[in-house]
């Protein structure tokens, strides 16, 4: 199994960089007016080139904007099991799913994703093994792990997957990464990328804050961290790159992963911020409306 991730991973590494970046890449790299065109010419290698595309709609709302004016471009863009690594020794299970993208034209970040998926699976596995063998070591134990991932929203514009892993080292821990990619652009979706300024984190916070309050007046099972000032864990702040999606009604949807904002029985909650309260602070309304 280890062999198979191996080379496919190779084979991702070595996918040779193009001569020249799709026309949606490069017009949205010269509005942004930066200075990615002269960094990509002193860079190689498929790392480097997914740098500047990740990092160039991360730091620049002019470059997020500008792929608004872009002409659209059709994506068959899917998401499949790759591979699927199990064990199966009793008190010792493991089960991970690796995911891999397919048909993008922006080959680039394709590999790059791909190459993240595969180098995330290999490492649960690799800690999944040595904590088995540890285990066996001191006379035995429980452990386990379960990782895949789900297709969050699929649509003409958007491709958001959600990668969970869950752990059974003790008590149980569940913890959610995402990816939302532009289809029609060929990009990686980040969310400072969404926004002017960096006011959107405390416009979030407080409407997160505002959907606690209520969930746990309306309802006496539900419990989060909020106003709490006895409970050092209690929520203030998304952080400026916290986990989320874009769903299929063009909403943004902020993730917190088991126990990060609540007890652990709540488990992975989410919040649907409402247009509205970010609306004067998107960059546009390509994305989200």
């Amino acid at each position: 199994m280890n062999e198979q991730l191996e080379q496919l991973k190779s084979k991702y590494k070595n996918t040779p960089l193009p001569d020249e970046l799709d026309f949606v890449v490069k017009k949205a790299i010269k509005q942004s007016k930066k200075r990615h065109v002269g960094w990509l010419k002193n860079l190689v290698g498929v790392g480097a080139a997914a740098i500047i595309l990740v990092t160039g709609i991360n730091a620049s709302p002019a470059f997020a904007k500008a792929l608004s004016d872009v002409p659209l471009v059709g994506s068959l863009v899917k998401v499949l099991t790759f591979t699927e690594l199990k064990v199966d020794e009793g008190t010792a299970k493991a089960n991970i799913k690796v995911p891999a993208i397919t048909n993008m034209e922006n080959k680039t970040l394709e590999a790059a994703l791909n190459t993240k998926y595969l180098e995330e699976s290999e490492k649960l596995y690799s800690d999944f093994i040595a904590e088995m063998k540890e285990l066996k070591k001191n006379g035995g134990g429980h452990t386990g792990v379960d990782s895949g991932y789900e297709v969050k929203t699929d649509n003409d514009q958007i491709l958001a997957i959600g990668r969970y892993v869950v752990n059974t080292v003790g008590s149980s821990s569940t913890t959610f990464k995402y990816d939302t990619i532009d289809k029609k652009n060929q990009l990686l979706i980040t969310l400072p990328s969404l926004f002017k300024e960096d006011s959107y984190i405390r416009l979030i916070s407080e409407n997160i804050k505002e959907q606690m309050r209520h969930q746990m007046k309306a309802d006496p099972d539900k419990t989060y961290w909020v106003d709490d000032k006895l409970n050092f864990e209690s929520f203030e702040s998304i952080a400026k790159d916290q986990s989320f999606y874009i769903n299929n009604d063009g909403k943004l949807v902020i993730s917190f992963d088991k126990y990060e904002v609540a007890p652990g029985y709540m488990g992975v909650v989410e919040f649907i911020i409402p247009t509205n309260v970010i609306a004067d602070e998107l960059v546009s309304n390509v994305y989200i409306n």
